[in-house]
């Protein structure tokens, strides 16, 4: 069983939980995975690690409540405890020895960002943060991405927060007046990081994306997470989750995440009529 030590809501729909899990926080990357599985029967679910203390030996996940699953442990509070938790999986992001970086994040891949700027700037990197979202009410992390980069640019789709538009408007500003840059990393939603990846690909800036495909077993055997990278198929799980952004068949992804949505919804919706008869 692992404890949950604190929660709090970081915006409506994303959820922060700090989780006890020494093992794991010793030995965790920046772009590493966990997989939860919240009680026997439960369906197994891959989240992010968004930051980690090996000191005080814990994990901090963020999630954004979609799912049936997600629900459920949105309604976790501090003292519950978790039933499995398997990690950290997946490679740890290559930054290549780049030096001048561009971090994107948009949705609750801003959480998924963190680590990364974090260990660039603990690597003494010159690392440039954008984070996006629709309104400024999905934003989160803004003070502690400001703390780990040398600067962060704020885009909202409403102009609610900072400059309205995209994220893809302020990195194709850095990247016209920047010709140092030698790395864009970009966390968020499959269409974000695609428009991203086609962006850069124009200025011949090396890019790397993490991808979220459908995942059973996380290790490699069932091979429902598989992309197609450079043609070739690889798994999400062990291969990833971070790929070479201008090799990915991004329109193949986005068809294989839309495989099960009517599914996916019909549990959700299934779950809440449930909670309300108990209620």
């Amino acid at each position: 069983m692992f404890k949950i030590l604190k929660k709090r809501d970081v915006s409506p729909s994303v959820k922060l939980i700090e989780i006890e899990a020494p093992l794991v926080a010793n030995s965790a990357k920046s772009g590493q995975f966990v997989v939860l599985r919240l009680k026997d029967g439960g369906e197994r679910i891959p989240l992010t690690i968004a930051d980690k203390d090996k000191k005080k030996g814990t994990l901090t996940i963020v999630f954004q409540v979609v799912g049936k699953t997600t629900q459920e442990l949105s309604v976790y509070k501090a003292g519950d405890s978790i039933k499995d938790l398997l990690g950290p999986l997946g490679k740890a992001t290559d930054f290549g020895g780049a030096k001048n970086i561009v971090c994107v994040a948009g949705g609750v891949g801003i959480a998924e960002i963190y680590p990364e700027v974090k260990e660039l700037q603990e690597e003494g990197k010159k690392v440039t943060t954008i984070i996006g979202a629709r309104n400024k009410s999905l934003l989160f992390f803004e003070e502690e991405l400001k703390a780990v980069s040398s600067a962060l640019h704020i885009t909202t789709d409403d102009g609610s927060s900072g400059r309205k538009g995209f994220v893809s408007d302020v990195l194709k500003d850095l990247l016209t007046s920047d010709k140092s840059i030698d790395l864009v990393v970009a966390v968020g939603p499959v269409i974000m990081m695609k428009v991203v990846s086609e962006l850069t690909k124009n200025f011949n800036v090396r890019t790397i994306v993490s991808l979220n495909p459908i995942m059973l077993d996380a290790t490699g055997m069932c091979g429902a997470c598989r992309v197609t990278v450079g043609g070739k198929t690889l798994f999400g799980c062990v291969d990833g989750p971070s790929f070479d952004g201008h090799q990915v068949d991004f329109g193949g992804l986005m068809k294989r995440l839309n495989q099960f949505k009517d599914e996916e919804k019909n549990s959700a919706e299934i779950y809440k009529l449930k909670c309300a008869e108990c209620r």
